[in-house]
């Protein structure tokens, strides 16, 4: 198994989590229940072989990616494979700042998995190209940062103010996702409530208090990861949680489980779960 993984430099290292590379994976399960995360990505399938999207229940394939797709920031699980025998290197944004990047609002991604080529037409595709040419890794993220750089500009990135409103906006999110008020968020920052809320769903995808409710749902992950579960209405407490019945509600919408099934079917793999 290969798995390499390139933080990138600057400005692009503000917006981009990490490029990474990877083949050879052998997992023993064919499927995977993707959860929520926050986050956006653009996936280069670097197989002829294409990918494809499974409905969540019956696992029947109801989507097929083929060469680079989009997948915007979500609500809802999707079901996708384990990544057996695949080749693939991905653009993962950081949260809230893959907006620069995209000629479009993102709110128009958002719950949806796109063909790249529908977005950022042949220069895309031409990437892939020239990665599937390349003779190392290296060489695939130097010319992974040159295609982003040339579509969002370093100047543009260095000059991005509203963009970087927005951070401030997710990063307290990040910290307080069960006690924020989205109220005095907005006057911190300095717009109404309303334009607050617009300029949030078009450069992340989801208005502040969806955004907020996902990351909420990542705070429960990352505390079932960390703490042995004796009670759960002490992780809904935890978590900001009216009472453990709005918490299972909420658990089983983003994840497609209820936390005790989530609990026998997990892995080490953080928003990865196993299903079939």
């Amino acid at each position: 198994m290969i798995f390499q993984s390139h933080i990138p430099t600057f400005p692009l290292n503000d917006y981009i989590e990490r490029i990474f590379y990877y083949e050879g994976l052998s997992p023993t399960h064919n499927l995977d229940r993707f959860l929520p995360d926050g986050n956006t990505e653009i996936i280069i399938n670097l197989n002829e072989t294409p990918q494809s999207i499974h409905h969540n229940q019956t696992l029947n394939q109801i989507q097929t990616c083929k060469k680079v797709w989009v997948s915007g920031v979500r609500t809802k699980p999707i079901t996708i494979p384990s990544g057996k025998g695949s080749r693939m290197l991905v653009i993962a944004f950081r949260k809230g700042k893959g907006f620069p990047f995209y000629p479009l609002p993102m709110n128009e991604i958002s719950d949806h998995v796109l063909e790249a080529d529908l977005i950022f037409r042949q220069s895309i595709l031409d990437l892939r190209e020239q990665l599937l040419a390349s003779s190392s890794t290296g060489y695939m993220f130097l010319l992974t940062e040159t295609f982003l750089l040339t579509h969002a500009g370093f100047d543009a990135l260095q000059a991005d103010s509203f963009s970087r409103c927005i951070d401030y906006a997710i990063q307290q999110i990040i910290k307080f996702p069960n006690q924020l008020c989205l109220e005095k968020l907005s006057e911190e920052i300095g717009y109404s409530q309303k334009h607050f809320i617009h300029l949030f769903k078009s450069q992340v995808g989801l208005t502040p208090k969806q955004y907020m409710k996902v990351l909420r749902f990542q705070k429960v992950i990352l505390e079932i990861e960390s703490t042995p579960i004796d009670d759960w209405s002490f992780i809904a407490h935890q978590s900001g949680f009216y009472d453990q019945s709005h918490f299972i509600h909420d658990f089983k919408e983003f994840s497609g489980f209820t936390p005790n099934e989530y609990l026998t079917k997990k892995t080490d793999s953080l928003n990865y779960v196993p299903v079939a």
